[in-house]
């Protein structure tokens, strides 16, 4: 299965974080990374504290959508990832944010994520190592980034 990960994180070395979260995703068991973004910075959108440090990573993996979410939840919480609150400033967040083209509707997990496309400092990452990409359900990415065009982004490296 084919699995795009959204990695964002703004407390602590936020850079490091994520570079960590990548590398992380790349000993995954039963998985393989085969394309990461560069770190992008953004602002927070619906949150508070220091600007964000973003990023997306395509792996293949034989992990089940359930068993992908519980090992990225681990990789957050070996970050020290705490959730006080809705939107709170974190360590490390991971979201599956495409599995396949499967679209899944579940209390714990929902594909493709339902505020991807509302995100520049996902699309511009996700575009940036999938440029064609279909969003199940919606189409091409790319046509939805004239509706972030306003949120403030700057890629790093």
């Amino acid at each position: 299965m084919i699995a795009y990960v959204g990695i964002g994180a703004n407390l602590g070395d936020a850079r490091a974080n994520v570079a960590d979260a990548l590398a992380r995703l790349a000993t995954l068991a039963g998985s393989r990374l085969l394309a990461q973004s560069s770190a992008w910075r953004t602002a927070p959108i619906d949150s508070s504290g220091d600007d964000y440090i973003n990023a997306v990573a395509c792996i293949d993996t034989t992990l089940g959508a359930q068993d992908l979410l519980a090992a990225l939840q681990a990789i957050e919480l070996a970050h020290g990832r705490e959730r006080p609150y809705r939107n709170a400033p974190r360590t490390l967040d991971l979201d599956i944010l495409l599995y396949n083209d499967e679209r899944i509707d579940s209390a714990a997990l929902q594909v493709p994520h339902p505020r991807m496309l509302e995100r520049a400092f996902v699309l511009a990452p996700l575009l940036e190592i999938a440029p064609s990409i279909d969003v199940p359900g919606h189409g091409p990415a790319r046509g939805y980034l004239a509706g972030v065009a306003g949120q403030a982004i700057e890629r790093l490296n």
